[in-house]
């Protein structure tokens, strides 16, 4: 939200980028620490994708449908409280949603669970 938002792009671009850079970053951070275990990237990667692709897909649909939800916000700009009033609440309401489905996922044995064999 903050790079879309700070480039003046569209909700629709700033939306899109931020889902993009979410799961990115949320599969680099599970390669990298699934690597250190000794696995190959490819492994890896398949362990991420595994791992984090329905956590991060739950966490941007609650995040950005907060965000789009308050008004002004998405055009309220990096120095008003708005912006990032809204994004600390959106990203709060997101954890508070993905937290038991991560929970929920987990006892059936998907989701972070399957990292854990690598930790």
């Amino acid at each position: 939200m903050v790079v879309g938002t700070w480039l003046g792009w569209s909700n629709f671009a700033t939306v899109v980028l931020s889902i993009a850079l979410a799961f990115v970053f949320g599969y680099a951070l599970t390669v990298r620490s699934v690597l250190r275990s000794g696995l190959d990237v490819r492994s890896a990667l398949k362990v991420a994708l595994a791992a984090d692709t329905a956590s991060i897909a739950v966490m941007e649909v609650i995040d950005n449908a907060v965000v789009l939800a308050v008004p002004g916000a998405m055009d309220a700009g990096l120095r008003s409280l708005l912006f990032w009033g809204t994004l600390a609440f959106s990203l709060a309401v997101a954890f508070v949603v993905t937290t038991p489905f991560n929970k929920w996922m987990i006892g059936r044995g998907k989701g972070h669970a399957v990292m854990h064999a690598f930790h």
